[in-house]
């Protein structure tokens, strides 16, 4: 981790308190019962001994999860736990269960992994879905923080689309993902496939949680009219199947922009987008200038080329982050096919996702904190681009 994103990490620690008067601590295991859990994935043995959930391996079965009975968004969740140094575990946050009873989400891992001295343990895994999010390769506090064959203590924060974790009281993990924004809890007994030996066992204890709420998307564009939206010269913007459509033709020099009437300081969206020709651009921060390019300000790049996901700072530094073929394989974005997006910009911290892969990270940026969303036509291009399902992430209430 770099010298800027600890600095970034513990500040927002120390100056961002959850809410005026914290909700109480809720114990999620009363250690004597597994009540208000249940079961899902392979068959691995849960029982309850000494104050502690014990989970034991069974062979040729897959991965097992112990689920709570209910969901959680918002929360801060600590829990102890101990663990057999040959065996793999976590703890699902914010997850879900397919129709085959698979559990999928984000597990924060236990990797007490000595043999290739990885020790992640306070990692974040997307389990049956997109892999590692945020290993600990560049955090070598938070890997030495990790005992082997002790009692460890995690802390997990979960507040909008930031997942933080610590290790021992040591930061881990600092994921800013929207993906899912709520689900369940459940604790991870791997599969050990053949593997003779075991059974292997982990345990845990002290479980509790602070709930806090929750977020929800709360739509930009209702699907049926441009309300809330205002076109500025050059191109035409309509409504067509529940998409705002744009075009333009080659000979339109301007760089017609579709303005959003209000202005976002820190926020999380997402949309979703098609470009069937041209080079168009998903802006935000940005500001309504004179002259042909319309508006100055960040924008993720929407293109039909390979550049999507990439950040350009109109009227200012140009591009700023231009990702890579590796960042973005043609498997993850095919243009003329519906994408997915997802941006979080909270103070100097931007974050871009395409297709859930990030393609593009600013830590502590000292550029533009505030301004509005603009869909762009770029000019002298034949444009056809299309999104639809815009939407802010909100908290509940609000």
């Amino acid at each position: 981790m770099k010298r800027s994103q600890l600095f970034l990490f513990t500040t927002i620690i120390a100056t961002c308190p959850l809410q005026a008067e914290d909700p109480p601590w809720t114990a999620l295991f009363d250690g004597k019962s597994l009540n208000g859990w249940t079961q899902k994935g392979g068959k691995a043995k849960y029982s309850v001994e000494d104050g502690c959930i014990v989970g034991r391996t069974v062979p040729k079965t897959p991965n097992s999860f112990l689920c709570t009975t209910r969901n959680y968004g918002d929360f801060i969740l600590e829990y102890e736990f101990k663990i057999d140094p040959r065996l793999n575990s976590g703890v699902q946050i914010r997850s879900q269960v397919k129709s085959n009873n698979r559990v999928f989400g984000y597990q924060v891992e236990i990797d007490p992994d000595t043999e290739r001295n990885r020790m992640w343990t306070g990692g974040i895994y997307d389990e049956a879905r997109r892999g590692w999010l945020n290993d600990l390769s560049r955090n070598e506090p938070a890997r030495k923080a990790f005992k082997p064959g002790e009692w460890n203590k995690i802390r997990v924060h979960a507040l909008g689309d930031s997942i933080r974790t610590w290790i021992n009281g040591v930061a881990a993990a600092d994921l800013v993902d929207s993906m899912t924004s709520s689900g369940l809890i459940g604790l991870q007994v791997h599969g050990i496939g053949n593997k003779k030996g075991g059974p292997y066992e982990v345990r845990w204890r002290n479980i509790r949680i602070q709930d806090l709420g929750k977020h929800v998307w709360k739509p930009l564009f209702d699907g049926k009219s441009l309300a809330g939206w205002k076109p500025l010269p050059g191109g035409t913007w309509q409504v067509v199947d529940g998409a705002i459509l744009g075009k333009s033709p080659k000979s339109e020099p301007r760089h017609g922009i579709l303005l959003s009437e209000k202005s976002f300081k820190d926020f999380t969206v997402r949309a979703k987008f098609r470009v069937t020709s041209g080079d168009s651009g998903f802006y935000f921060r940005c500001k309504q200038v004179k002259g042909g390019v319309s508006v100055h300000g960040f924008q993720v790049e929407v293109d039909f080329s390979q550049e999507t996901g990439g950040l350009y700072e109109t009227g200012g530094r140009g591009w700023v982050v231009k990702p890579s073929k590796e960042q973005i394989p043609k498997k993850q974005y095919k243009p003329g096919e519906w994408t997915d997006l997802q941006l979080s910009a909270h103070g100097g911290r931007i974050v871009v996702r395409i297709n859930g892969r990030k393609t593009a990270e600013l830590v502590d940026d000292p550029g533009r904190t505030e301004g509005h969303i603009g869909l762009q036509l770029h000019g002298g291009d034949e444009m056809h681009v299309e999104f639809k399902d815009l939407a802010i992430l909100t908290p509940s209430g609000k």
